[in-house]
């Protein structure tokens, strides 16, 4: 859908600047990319288009020029905004200290048809939508467009702070069409108006935008929780840019510190205290404006974040619109559709560590720049703690990088528990195609059994050797459990005596190693 743009009367807002400003903007010819004018006392005025900014004159602003502006515009608000009637425009004031306008930003309102389209299919999911973005690109316009076209089916309130989306004056633009709209008197009052708008005037849809308050990020929740559908904006990039933000993380749900217990630290591979998600998010759907044409959304706001915080976050999907204006939508690889496909892609690229009979794969996938060369392999972890990885790579001096970004690595290495949840990572990882390794624990002789797997470290050590040493071990935990005080172990290799410590605490018994190389062995003993 080709986009179809309607400035918003720019004959009105040229009106107010003085003859020789408004001259230098006409001069410029580029009103359909004009953004706003930019006027500062004593200083050249300028304006910014989508792509520049240039002066308008060579002489500096006067305070006569300011008091003409002032003079045929609306009254100022609390919050130093002042509008035009029945127009989109904006001129926005700075103060000095005496309260005296030393500055005015004049942003060109536009009514933009067509701009929703890319996203339209979530504003009309009736789940609730946040979208985020920098200033200026293109928030608000969106906001106003998602109004009137679920105006049209449903009832819709608006909550115009600014009276950007609305206009100046009583009267609604009719770029909101059908929707009604609620002015704030003030904007410190924005959230008790959120909570009128709800309680009066019975709507499906809640429209707001600039939600930047404490107060009106918990009018937000509880508005969600009354099952109205809302629509709002927030300033900010990312997802991650919200979560860092506390006055707006309850948005999406918010963050706390919580303790975990031994059990649960070593099944994600964290440390005990840990950040969690502390609530359900109050917005189902999250809307990144990265430009004008590309947004990335996160359909699942509350997955998201919790995968955020545990530092493997999932991708968005992206959708943008190109210059013939076609939408293009590229998402992440789904799920396999049954469970035996499950089971048969992960035939064909997973690799497990000590596995139980019939679960090694018969024919593993070839490991990237792996071999007797020792070249570096980037290793991206899942659940696995990665400073336990580093230490195991830095003893058995394997050239392994650890990185934060599954798009940079090689291979990926998790946990039993995270594949067979089915991770929406570990999904991501086999639509690629990329070498899983399974860890049966999160361990230090786990990490070193991967690493050493991963760079054939174990070629050297007999395998007919390894099936006497594991009955001798076995012997030897009998042993202890039938009422030996302990066992002292034959010396062996660091593949020996790993393997030896994970029997005897699978045995659920303490090893240790004693004495120095090549006399280094394992004694086993209960605690």
């Amino acid at each position: 859908m080709t986009q179809h743009k309607i400035t918003d009367d720019l004959e009105a807002l040229l009106d107010v600047l003085p003859s020789n400003i408004r001259h230098a903007v006409e001069k410029a010819n580029n009103s359909e990319k004009l953004l706003e004018i930019v006027i500062d006392l004593g200083r050249i005025p300028t304006a910014r288009f989508v792509d520049e900014e240039i002066p308008l004159l060579d002489k500096e602003i006067v305070r006569a020029e300011i008091d003409h502006i002032v003079e045929r515009i609306g009254d100022f608000d609390a919050d130093n905004r002042a509008g035009m009637e029945r127009t989109l425009h904006r001129i926005s004031a700075i103060r000095n200290r005496r309260g005296v306008i030393v500055g005015l930003t004049c942003r060109v309102g536009r009514a933009v048809y067509g701009t929703v389209d890319i996203i339209q299919d979530l504003i009309e999911s009736g789940k609730s939508v946040l979208i985020l973005g920098r200033p200026g690109v293109g928030k608000t316009t969106l906001l106003r467009e998602a109004a009137r076209i679920l105006a049209e089916n449903k009832r819709v309130v608006i909550v115009d702070t600014s009276n950007e989306i609305g206009g100046d004056g009583d009267v609604p633009h009719p770029a909101v069409g059908k929707a009604r709209r609620m002015q704030v008197r003030e904007p410190m009052l924005q959230h008790e108006v959120m909570i009128e708008a709800v309680e009066n005037h019975n709507p499906e849809v809640i429209v707001i935008d600039e939600i930047g308050r404490e107060l009106e990020a918990l009018a937000a929740r509880t508005i969600a929780e009354r099952g109205v559908q809302l629509i709002g904006t927030a300033h900010g990039q990312t997802l991650e840019n919200l979560l860092l933000n506390p006055t707006l993380s309850d948005l999406v749900g918010g963050i706390e510190a919580v303790t975990l217990s031994d059990e649960e630290a070593r099944r994600r591979g964290t440390q005990k205290t840990v950040l969690e998600r502390r609530a359900p998010p109050t917005f189902d759907v999250l809307i990144e404006i990265q430009t004008r044409d590309r947004f990335a959304v996160h359909q699942d706001i509350m997955s998201a974040v919790d995968s955020l915080l545990r530092e493997a976050p999932i991708l968005p999907e992206v959708r943008m619109r190109d210059e013939s204006g076609e939408i293009k939508i590229e998402k992440a690889a789904p799920a396999p559709k049954s469970r035996n496909e499950a089971q048969t892609k992960t035939a064909r690229t997973r690799r497990t560590l000590n596995p139980s009979p019939g679960e090694l794969p018969s024919t593993p996938n070839p490991i990237p720049n792996v071999g007797a060369k020792l070249q570096s392999v980037r290793v991206f972890a899942y659940g696995v703690a990665r400073n336990r990885l580093q230490q195991a790579a830095k003893r058995l001096g394997a050239p392994a990088f650890i990185v934060t970004d599954i798009a940079e690595a090689d291979v990926l290495v998790t946990l039993r528990t995270y594949y067979r949840n089915r991770e929406q990572t570990i999904m991501e990882a086999e639509a690629r195609g990329m070498p899983i390794y399974v860890l049966r624990a999160n361990s230090v002789s786990q990490a070193e059994q991967f690493i050493s797997d991963l760079f054939n470290l174990t070629e050297h050590a007999p395998r007919d050797n390894m099936e006497d040493i594991r009955d001798q071990t076995q012997q030897a935990i009998r042993a202890v459990l039938n009422g030996e005080r302990f066992i002292d172990l034959p010396p062996g290799s660091s593949l020996v005596r790993r393997v030896q410590h994970e029997m005897a605490r699978d045995a659920e018994l303490v090893s240790h190693s004693y004495g120095k190389e090549p006399r280094r062995h394992v004694r086993i003993f209960r605690e």
